[in-house]
């Protein structure tokens, strides 16, 4: 995977990640050589799964002979507004970005639109009244996964006896992973009384939060006996937290989460997360197409769903190697 390290920003979005753009665009627009090129602004690199889809995008870049002028936000929502407005006034052909949240992108994005600078958003949506702000969406389906999580509690839990308690670890406040997996789960679990939400709170993704927060959970809440972590890394960090605590992680309190990221299956294998839902960083490849097509002036999808697939524990080792994230 990309290192960290090599995700470096200034302040507001402003620095471009050195060595990724192969020529610059000129005052008038043109590449000068009939390259295309693309403005992409990343969340950050918050998590392993983060840090796959930066690497996807870069190498899908370089293969696909578009220029990229990378910006990473760092986690906030004025990096990624200021990098944008930076592709607009350095007239790229094409500006793709990965929302933080959900909403405050109407202003920029209108922007953009004033340019006549096309925008394709990636992994995650936003909710505009104008819809024809962006061209379209290439990533998963957040509420399906939500979905699909609760579908695999089922088959963890299905031979436990009394209730079910279930602590669920929360994406980032207002993000659209977060508002539509939480919205997918609950529609899956229906209104079975045996399966009962106790507590659920922001984990930000991240497997120091995540187990911070599970630590309190489990303080506050000795009787959970589920987890859902909406990514693998809050899992990951919760899993220490059940540890520290005297338990049995994937025994005692059952886990599954979304991502399937390599650390995730090695967890898994190890026995301590029962099911993982797939969630696809690998975007690099399908943004590359969509930005021609777009570039050429075709219509393309108004929304592109990733192919993803589900895993248990049985499956963990034999898939393990097969990663590549």
């Amino acid at each position: 995977m990309l290192s960290r390290r090599g995700l470096l920003a200034g302040a507001a979005g402003a620095a471009v990640l050195g060595g990724l753009a192969a020529c610059q665009k000129d005052d008038t627009g043109g590449t000068g050589d009939g390259k295309i090129t693309l403005g992409f602004s990343q969340t950050g690199s918050e998590s392993g799964w983060r840090t796959a889809n930066t690497k996807s995008i870069n190498e899908a870049a370089a293969a696909a002979g578009i220029t990229l002028k990378f910006l990473d936000a760092q986690g906030k929502e004025e990096n990624q507004i200021a990098a944008i407005r930076s592709f607009i006034q350095q007239k790229v052909d094409v500006i793709s970005f990965s929302p933080l949240k959900v909403t405050g992108w109407e202003t920029v994005l209108k922007e953009a639109k004033d340019a006549k600078i096309p925008v394709v958003l990636t992994d995650r949506g936003v909710e505009t009244s104008d819809t024809s702000l962006y061209v379209c969406l290439l990533g998963s389906d957040f509420t399906a996964e939500g979905v699909r999580a609760g579908e695999m509690m089922k088959k963890v839990m299905k031979d436990h006896v009394g209730p079910v308690n279930i602590a669920q670890l929360e994406g980032s406040t207002g993000s659209a992973p977060a508002i539509e997996r939480t919205k997918g789960f609950a529609q899956s679990l229906g209104s079975d009384a045996k399966f009962k939400i106790v507590v659920t709170q922001s984990g930000e993704f991240t497997r120091a939060k995540g187990k911070e927060v599970m630590e309190a959970f489990l303080k506050a809440h000795p009787e959970i006996n589920f987890l859902f972590a909406q990514n693998d890394d809050m899992g990951l960090g919760a899993i220490q937290a059940i540890e520290a605590a005297g338990k049995k992680p994937g025994t005692d309190v059952k886990i599954v989460a979304i991502d399937a990221i390599t650390d995730g299956f090695k967890a898994m294998a190890e026995g301590k997360i029962n099911g993982l839902v797939e969630c696809n960083p690998l975007l690099g490849p399908q943004l590359m197409e969509v930005v021609k097509k777009v570039k050429a002036g075709q219509t393309v999808e108004r929304r592109i769903v990733t192919i993803e697939k589900d895993y248990t524990q049985d499956q963990a080792a034999a898939e393990l190697p097969n990663r590549k994230y």
